[in-house]
């Protein structure tokens, strides 16, 4: 029965593995590869919970067994539990030093968790030990490009690509290197894996938005529109978005912070903090760079305290945010202010001021605001159709459901641009509106003006921004190591292929002038 346990897994069959399993238990309940089993048929279905219960039980058991350790330790990372899944990885590293394995799944939990320098020297240690691990090379390019070393990255995934020309990790992961031109030899082999019948969705997916840059980068403006939409419109087939319940969301934050907040207890709460807010793919990983390049300033990236303090402020209320706004004293907005400053530690030097430019804080600054008072917030924004089309053409990790179809961008646009209008209304002195344009018209005027609302002093450091040396988790990590560019705009190249997207811009009032 464990036998075909066994086998019912190695097929993707985790129900019947787990029928099998229990049955084996019934009959012998302290069989412990039975529950190393169970453990692993859990975590295919997602139910890491259960996954943890089983294999900490193994543990108890076999606390020598680096394969049982290491399954341990994706599990409590999958479920946010990131010290305790990341001490079970390096103790299955130090169980089986030669295991390459337990050194992937260590570096990938360390890049997960940011600490991307560890998961560099970790993933390295996986392809030394198994030069041809394909997938700890391509997690391996990735850190690469997050740290700046993109000549290496390339040349990483270019020799992958030698030896396993199908694999289309590797593709996506090279296509995703904005700087990095794919060549018409790269667009016709892309053309034929896409066509190649009896890939799953997924693959197709991944190919087909590295296709659409491909032929974008051969100037095939009309064939990369029509692989782009494609590949988007297969994504969206497998996620849900609902253009109603984003706009009852909107709705709800609105109505919750129209008036003002109670009185801060301490007015220079977290002024040591900038937010740097956008909709996707609109400049700010650049904001951040520009900023980060000051010697006072370190950049957090995509920091996830203040949807996380959000989250658990709704558990504990047992009412979702922000249904419980409008009952929140000064002391709960300062007692989560400070819980959101001891997370920041972390990522701060003292005496140095930070970054966060966490996705979905644009929703949130004027929860963000209440608790910390002292913050100053950046709206990074970006030509409306250039923004969307952008988003359009990137294929990303996790979340921003609604750009895979240019409706649902639409919709998403205007609820951000409501709620932008009300923190200017009501945060004029600490909310900044940043433009692209602006900056690529007059880069020192307006990193001056960026400076100044941060109440920093000047500093040439901050011209020089792509030299500043430090970790970039976006897709945008090798772009913000070039000097700035004037020629970003993709969309004119496309000619009439967006004008549904503009008409249906000026029809919600997004645009100041007709498609």
């Amino acid at each position: 029965m464990l036998r075909e346990a066994g086998n019912a897994l190695g097929h993707g069959q985790a129900n019947l593995a787990d029928r099998g399993l229990s049955q084996v238990l019934a009959l012998d309940p302290g069989n412990v590869e039975a529950q190393r089993l169970l453990g692993i048929a859990a975590l295919v279905r997602g139910d890491y919970r259960r996954a943890i219960a089983h294999l900490r039980s193994v543990v108890a058991a076999h606390p020598d067994d680096p394969s049982i350790n290491m399954t341990l330790g994706n599990a409590l990372v999958e479920t946010g539990e990131t010290k305790a899944g990341l001490d079970s990885l390096r103790r299955a590293c130090e169980l089986a030093p030669g295991m390459a394995a337990a050194w992937y799944n260590l570096g990938r939990a360390l890049q997960m968790s940011a600490q991307v320098e560890q998961a560099h020297g970790a993933l390295q240690r996986a392809v030394a030990i198994e030069p041809g691990y394909v997938r700890a090379r391509n997690a391996l390019a990735t850190v690469l490009t997050n740290l700046g070393n993109i000549p290496a990255a390339v040349t990483l995934l270019r020799e992958t690509l030698r030896d396993h020309p199908d694999n289309a990790d590797a593709w996506f992961a090279l296509g995703s290197i904005k700087t990095e031109r794919l060549t018409r030899g790269d667009t016709a082999h892309l053309q034929r894996l896409f066509r190649q019948s009896g890939s799953p969705d997924d693959t197709r997916i991944l190919l087909g938005f590295t296709l659409a840059k491909a032929l974008e980068d051969q100037s095939d403006y009309a064939a990369a529109f029509d692989m782009v939409h494609e590949a988007n419109a297969l994504k969206r087939q497998s996620l849900y978005w609902s253009r109603s319940e984003e706009r009852a969301r909107v709705e709800a934050i609105s109505e919750a912070f129209s008036t003002p907040i109670a009185n801060p207890l301490d007015a220079e709460l977290g002024r040591e903090i900038i937010f740097v807010v956008s909709l996707p793919r609109s400049g700010s990983t650049l904001v951040e760079q520009i900023l980060a390049a000051h010697p006072e300033v370190t950049g957090g990236d995509e920091f996830q305290a203040l949807p996380e303090i959000l989250d658990e402020e709704s558990a504990r209320r047992g009412t979702p945010f922000p249904q419980w706004v409008s009952s929140t004293t000064a002391d709960n907005w300062h007692r989560m202010g400070t819980a959101y400053l001891a997370r920041a530690r972390r990522w701060r030097p003292q005496h140095v001021r930070l970054t966060d430019k966490n996705i979905s804080n644009w929703a949130f600054v004027g929860a963000a605001l209440a608790m910390l008072p002292g913050a100053r917030v950046i709206n990074a924004r970006r030509d409306l159709v250039e923004t969307c089309f952008a988003s359009y053409r990137q294929l990303f990790a996790t979340g921003v459901h609604f750009s895979y179809d240019l409706d649902d961008m639409v919709d998403y646009c205007a609820g951000y641009e409501r709620l932008s209008a009300l923190w200017q209304r009501q945060f004029p002195q600490r909310y900044f509106d940043h433009h692209y344009e602006l900056l690529q018209q007059d880069p020192e005027g307006q990193i001056h003006r960026v400076l100044d609302f941060c109440a920093l002093p000047f500093d040439t450091a901050c011209l020089s921004f792509h030299q500043t040396p430090r970790t970039v988790l976006t897709f945008s990590s090798a772009q913000v190591r070039q000097p700035l560019r004037l020629d970003t705009a993709r969309a004119a190249l496309y000619g009439n292929r967006l004008d549904p997207l503009r008409a249906r811009l000026h029809a919600a009032g997004l645009l100041s002038t007709s498609p």
